[in-house]
């Protein structure tokens, strides 16, 4: 696999903490080339290429988009965000990828698959597409590796519990004592990042990521009251309260539909899981919710003396 081909990533332009530009920035690091794929020119595009990666702007949706973007490139971290439109992304880029002869394809997806099948779906559209895309991946035969993330602390512990910890000191979310080990976002690109500067030992295989423990949110609301040195506690708040805070916030119905389910599924105890793969393929344990939350104090409503 020649080293001097540049590697894409689609997502570079994501916000602060997404994990196609944390990947970026590690590649970067290694000394890799690097194909940045943003979807506009802008101040974030900008800083990419500043920080030294070729930058084409594209459309993951439509094809002519994705084959000129992909030409010249043989490893590939392909990962969009919560979106209706990702399943025929995901098709569009399986179908480019065999037709230029893709070598190495990064596939991110999410641990909830590993529980699904043709007879048990869940109603999260977005779970059913990262499922019916792994599928395809699959049938494609392209060389692939599929990871699959629990929950991110930057995607869903920040915003969604960022104002009632500063506002109220309290976690409110409907999980129950249902338990969850949540990842964070640079752990995940680290392993995608070293994946992608060596993916021949890789391909094939799937890889489940986790934070370091997994605990209920009365657990996890004690890692945050020693993060931020101050009193934090878990109020676990009904289903239809949440759901209604969602809709009042306004979020496209995909999404929406994505977050109700996901509290579902963790009150039921479909994310107590716990893996070491951050650590076997980085090098260094997973960062914990204590050590995520002091990085991020100020959205918490800061850390006391």
């Amino acid at each position: 696999m020649a080293g001097t081909d540049p590697i894409l990533v689609t997502g570079a332009a994501g916000q602060l903490g997404a994990v196609g530009r944390t990947v970026t920035g590690f590649l970067l690091d290694r000394g890799l080339p690097v194909r940045a794929m943003v979807r506009s020119e802008d101040e974030r595009a900008e800083a990419l290429r500043t920080a030294g990666a070729e930058v084409v702007v594209g459309d993951l949706l439509e094809p002519a988009d994705v084959l000129r973007v992909v030409r010249g490139c043989k490893r590939v971290y392909f990962g969009m965000s919560v979106s209706a439109g990702y399943l025929e992304a995901t098709v569009t880029m399986a179908t480019v990828a065999r037709a230029v002869g893709v070598e190495a394809l990064v596939n991110m997806s999410q641990m909830t698959v590993s529980e699904m099948s043709l007879e048990n779906v869940t109603p999260s559209p977005q779970q059913r597409h990262h499922w019916l895309g792994e599928q395809v991946l699959a049938w494609s035969d392209l060389p692939v590796v599929t990871i699959r993330p629990t929950v991110f602390l930057e995607g869903f512990f920040l915003p969604l519990t960022a104002v009632s910890v500063r506002d109220r000191n309290r976690i409110e979310l409907p999980f129950g004592k249902g338990k969850t080990s949540p990842v964070a976002t640079a752990d995940v690109a680290r392993v995608v990042a070293a994946i992608l500067a060596d993916p021949a030992p890789h391909l094939g295989k799937t890889f489940e990521l986790t934070g370091p423990r997994a605990q209920d949110l009365d657990g996890i609301a004690r890692e945050y009251s020693e993060a931020l040195h101050r009193e934090i506690k878990y109020a676990d708040i009904a289903l239809e309260e949440w759901e209604r805070s969602l809709k009042k916030a306004n979020l496209p119905e995909h999404l929406a539909r994505h977050l109700l389910t996901m509290a579902k599924l963790n009150r039921a105890g479909r994310y107590d899981r716990l893996t070491d793969t951050v650590e076997k393929m980085t090098g260094r344990p997973a960062i914990g919710v204590k050590e995520f939350v002091a990085q991020s104090a100020k959205e918490f409503g800061g850390r006391r003396a």
